[in-house]
Formats: C-alpha cells, sequence, structure tokens
C-alpha cells in the first residue's frame, strides 16, 4: 500500500484552497455577488495557496503550520458568518441589518443618482443547498483543510 507523502499533502491542501476561491468567482460570475464577510473569507484562501506554492519550493514545516493557519482563520470566518445568516448571533452592522445598518455608508452612497454600488448583507443567504449556506460550506471544507495541513505539518519526512 502506497503511503501519502507530504508534498501530496501539501498540494491538496493548497489546491483545496484553489478551488473554493474558484467556486467563489464562479458564484460570483453566475450573479451572487459577495458581501463583506465573503470577502474576508476568500484572503486566507488565498495566503494558503501561496503559502502551498512556497513550500513546493522551499519546505520547511513552518510554511505547514502556517497554511494549517490561513484554513483554520477562513474556517472560523465562515463559522461565524453562517452564526451571522442564522441569526445565531450579530454580524458587523455595516453589512447586517442591525440597529445600525447604515454605518460605513458615506454621504454618495446614499445619494440618489451617485454611482452607487449595491450594499449585500451579510445576515442575508443568497444561496443554499441542503440548508446550508456558502459560508457553512467554506465552514465546513476549511475545517477538513486544516486537518489536511496538519497532517502534513506532523507527517515524518
Amino acid at each position: 500500500m502506497k503511503t501519502v507523502t507530504r508534498t501530496q499533502l501539501v498540494a491538496l491542501a493548497a489546491g483545496g484552497s484553489l478551488a473554493l476561491l474558484l467556486g467563489a468567482f464562479i458564484f460570483q460570475a453566475l450573479g451572487y455577488p459577495p458581501c463583506k464577510m465573503c470577502l474576508w473569507q476568500r484572503w486566507p484562501h488565498a495566503a494558503a495557496v501561496l503559502i502551498g506554492a512556497a513550500y513546493m519550493g522551499v519546505q520547511t514545516r513552518v510554511l505547514l503550520w502556517l497554511g494549517a493557519l490561513a484554513a483554520a482563520i477562513t474556517s472560523g470566518i465562515g463559522a461565524f458568518h453562517a452564526g451571522v445568516e442564522y441569526k445565531w448571533w450579530e454580524g458587523p452592522t455595516s453589512c447586517t441589518g442591525g440597529s445600525d445598518a447604515l454605518s460605513g455608508l458615506t454621504g454618495s452612497d446614499l445619494l440618489p443618482g451617485s454611482a452607487t454600488k449595491v450594499i449585500i448583507m451579510c445576515d442575508e443567504v443568497s444561496w443554499q443547498l441542503f440548508g446550508l449556506s456558502m459560508a457553512s460550506y467554506n465552514f465546513i471544507f476549511s475545517a477538513l483543510l486544516v486537518i489536511v495541513w496538519v497532517m502534513a505539518a506532523r507527517k515524518d519526512a
């Protein structure tokens, strides 16, 4: 039975983040614009992809732990965002229907006829499958990626 190498685990973990990022961009292209918290979830995935690429050149274990950290951060943001969507707790007032819903808006955002952008609310589920939102799926899949990164970090060379 062939064992999985550390490099293969890193490729799987970084590739998983790349797949989640591409999925987010595809959903955006299909007409599901991201909210502020959706955008926050993308940055750690981008970091994980770069960390995976860096590991392929400089194979140091610290990069593996940084990859796990990046995946854990996006998973945590996804969990928090899912909780906001399901109204388990309040989210940022700048993108939720909370008491200060106009926080973060500029005067040009409120003037008629200006080139305003639509504000995508963080506490509204724009798409779901089997009762889970995109943020929920990011939480779950990113948590699995944390496990893969940790497996790679703990694996003997």
